[in-house]
């Protein structure tokens, strides 16, 4: 028994000092791959999160989906799933969790953190305060956990700011804006007019709803808005293309508000608002009489804080904006980046009067990120990561999300251990020689640094002579698969070299007599997945019933590319399409998806500084299937020699060795002229770079991507040294049991899907 008597003195509460290399404040997904990659580098992390969860914006508390370039398939961006640690953790989720069940999703980010031994992890503790050794560097942070009564000081050499809100920053006296910038500060033209759009974006609440299997009544508390004042204020609740009584989770993120008020101190007002808003539309749904279906439906959860889109950006060394996303325009420190539209919000949130909750303008292809957007000049020693780096609001408006962020943690974390290493500073990072240093660390984690040729210096890949025992010539996408009605045109994306296009035969399908007309497309950057020109149109006189249909086009391909062969919208036609999966192809259709603002070509205002063209996406497995065809010289684009360097996922070719389909399992034998000492492997698979892998809510068919290599066994030549059976993931360690002193490695990959042959997009060999 402990009894402390009354002595007149005030107590004080339970006082711990935790003293690390790196202290990472805010436990989001940009705060938790901030950690793990510091901590891999041999860090010691202290991270800090203010909620009882991981996630932030994705953990269960929200409930939004993880979401990037990919932008659920529904613009151009293949194969454009972000890379690295927060890849690891989508891939994950999809094989534990592939219905998207947010509470298993939680699980996974815990389990990832816990498994790093060099991450010391608080949740439920609240920073309050920053103290600094001088006006430019921070020498630590004081937090405060009500759940064990306990204040934190945390020590450290670097910081790292995830908030969100970008409270360690702020509290640091570092230089931020809130608001959108004027047109002419940036000749941004999708500057939004603040006094009627507004300037910011606002929070969101979600609600789930389940089927009880029986009648069930709901009584609204006192506070829910009436229905009619839902009917009044919020005009949406009748437009079929934004409101369905049986949606939940995400589908209702266009319910909004704050953009008009402080996101910050009036956030619990927000939060209030929201739940008035929710709870009435459920009455609503519930007991206005309007729906059908509904009497089975309860309510299952409402979040209890909001998802939170804007508040505070900090000024860096470099202020991303409008046109480095549209243009494309490149940078020597590019470390991340991104795909996302330009994707702003009306201000007045689930009240306002326009026709679109968003308005979403999407660029060709994927956008650099450089590095100085990820520090600043006011505090020396602390990183942004996140939502708050430096971006004007425009730009903000497609850096802003999660899977976005989640690179730009890995990025902080990678920076942070190099400086903690070698002894830099982040600003020395930004000179050329470092930056390149950083760079190749990303790389070899598995990230993509689009448009840039800096490569992972492998110097045992370099040397090694490799032989395989096979390698795919593509001459037929076997005609195995169903007829794909051509009611919106569709493509077949082929990987081809510069000069004379090779010959298509294809079987089209024909309920009478008509002509198909055909195009040969390519993007303008080759780099991009855009089909902005057409460099040939071939019209194909059909009989009714099947057809053979040769297409011998004659203008040539200019560059190393991938060439869309179209087949046109025609109601009276279908193609064949194959059962075959193949690394690096995909075909793709001219469709809508109005989720992302793609109704089938992007047809934007004058001078608002956005291009137009047509979006051609793919279709989801099962589904998605190549079309069928024959090919003729066949494609030769998937060499051993893609093994050698990165980036390690399709561009403007495959980038990827894939064997024959009938060599399984595959072999590759890497050879040196003298023996090396090597500690282990690192492989990079086919994890499908062009799925999105959402985290929460919306399902996936697999759990394990199609083109994965599933089991590796490295040996010698004659002796096995390591094996792994069962893989899904795409970055695939081996480590040796102890160093291994040879001339030759022998790997023997295979997979389990019979229409897909075994593929890899990159090998890391690592020496003593």
């Amino acid at each position: 028994m402990i009894e402390s008597v009354f002595t007149g003195e005030r107590r004080s509460h339970k006082r711990v000092q935790v003293d690390v290399d790196f202290v990472v404040a805010g436990g989001g997904m940009s705060g938790v791959c901030a950690a793990i990659s510091a901590a891999r580098a041999g860090v010691k992390v202290a991270l800090i999160q203010d909620r009882p969860v991981l996630g932030g914006n994705a953990s269960s508390e929200v409930r939004l989906w993880i979401l990037g370039a990919t932008s659920h398939m529904g613009n151009n961006n293949r194969w454009a799933r972000e890379g690295g640690i927060i890849d690891e953790i989508l891939v994950e989720n999809t094989y534990r969790n592939k219905e998207g069940n947010p509470v298993l999703f939680d699980a996974v980010v815990l389990d990832k953190v816990l498994a790093e031994k060099n991450i010391s992890l608080f949740l439920n503790t609240v920073i309050f305060e920053v103290q600094k050794s001088d006006e430019k560097r921070i020498s630590s942070l004081t937090a405060f956990n009500p759940q064990n009564e306990t204040e934190y000081i945390f020590s450290g050499k670097y910081f790292c700011d995830a908030t969100g809100d970008g409270l360690v920053a702020y509290l640091a006296g570092a230089t931020y804006r809130v608001g959108a910038e004027d047109r002419d500060e940036f000749n941004e033209k999708f500057a939004p007019d603040k006094d009627g759009f507004g300037e910011k974006l606002g929070h969101s609440i979600f609600f789930y709803t389940k089927d009880a299997g029986k009648p069930v009544k709901f009584v609204a508390p006192e506070f829910a808005m009436s229905k009619e004042e839902i009917v009044q204020h919020v005009n949406r609740i009748d437009n079929p293309d934004y409101f369905n009584p049986r949606q939940l989770g995400c589908k209702f993120w266009w319910i909004e508000y704050g953009g008009r008020l402080d996101t910050i101190y009036e956030a619990e007002e927000i939060k209030y608002t929201l739940w008035k808003v929710i709870y009435g539309i459920w009455d609503y749904i519930k007991n206005s009489g309007k729906f059908e279906d509904v009497e089975n439906l309860t309510l299952e959860w409402v979040g209890n804080i909001p998802g939170k889109r804007e508040s505070r950006r900090f000024v860096g060394y470099y202020m991303l904006k409008q046109q480095d996303i549209v243009e494309q325009r490149t940078h020597p420190d590019v470390v991340a980046y991104g795909g996302w539209s330009l994707d702003l919000h009306p201000a007045d949130g689930v009240f306002d009067k326009s026709k679109k909750a968003c308005h979403q303008w999407h660029s060709k292809g994927v956008y650099q990120i450089p590095y100085r957007c990820y520090i600043t000049p006011d505090v020396e020693n602390m990183f942004l990561a996140g939502r708050i780096i430096s971006a004007s609001h425009v730009a903000f408006a497609s850096s802003r999300v999660m899977a976005t962020s989640a690179v730009g943690g890995e990025v902080v974390g990678t920076a942070a251990a190099l400086c903690i290493n070698e002894g830099y500073t982040p600003a020395q990072l930004i000179d050329e020689d470092k930056i390149k240093l950083l760079q190749q660390h990303l790389i070899s984690q598995g990230a993509y640094l689009p448009q840039s040729a800096i490569q992972y210096q492998d110097d045992l890949m370099k040397e090694a002579d490799i032989e395989v025992s096979s390698e795919l010539k593509l001459s037929e996408i076997p005609f195995d698969g169903s007829w794909k009605d051509l009611h919106q045109s569709a493509a077949q994306m082929l990987p081809v070299t510069a000069g004379k296009m090779p010959e298509i035969r294809v079987r089209i399908k024909a309920d009478k007599a008509v002509k198909q007309t055909v195009e040969l497309r390519i993007s303008s950057k080759a780099f991009n997945h855009t089909p902005d020109i057409t460099l040939e149109t071939i019209d194909v006189d059909l009989k009714e019933g099947e057809n053979e249909v040769m297409l011998p086009f004659e203008s040539p391909i200019p560059a190393d590319c991938y060439a869309f062969v179209c087949f046109m919208k025609n109601e009276s036609t279908a193609i064949q399409t194959s059962h075959m999966l193949i690394t690096g192809l995909v075909s793709v259709f001219n469709k809508i998806l109005p989720a992302v603002s793609n109704w089938g070509k992007q047809d934007p205002p004058e001078d608002i500084g956005v291009e137009a063209f047509e979006f051609w996406c793919p279709e989801r497995r099962p589904q998605g299937q190549n079309i069928a065809m024959q090919i003729h010289p066949g494609l030769t684009c998937f060499s051993k020699e893609n093994l050698r360097i990165s980036p390690y996922r399709p561009v403007e070719k495959p980038n990827a060795w894939v064997a024959a389909l009938e060599d399984r399992p595959a072999t590759i034998t890497l050879k040196w002229n003298t023996p090396k000492r090597i500690k282990g492997i690192t492989i990079l698979t086919d994890t499908d770079y062009d799925h999105p892998m959402e985290s929460v809510q919306w399902g996936h068919q697999e759990p394990k991507m199609p083109f994965c290599v599933e089991s590796v066994e490295v040996s010698d030549g004659e002796k096995t040294i390591v094996q792994q059976i069962g893989n899904f993931q795409t970055k695939v360690q081996l480590p040796f049991p102890h160093i291994v002193e040879t001339d030759c490695l022998k790997l023997t990959l295979n997979n389990t899907m019979e229409n897909t042959p075994v593929a890899l997009l990159g090998i890391q060999v690592h020496t003593e």
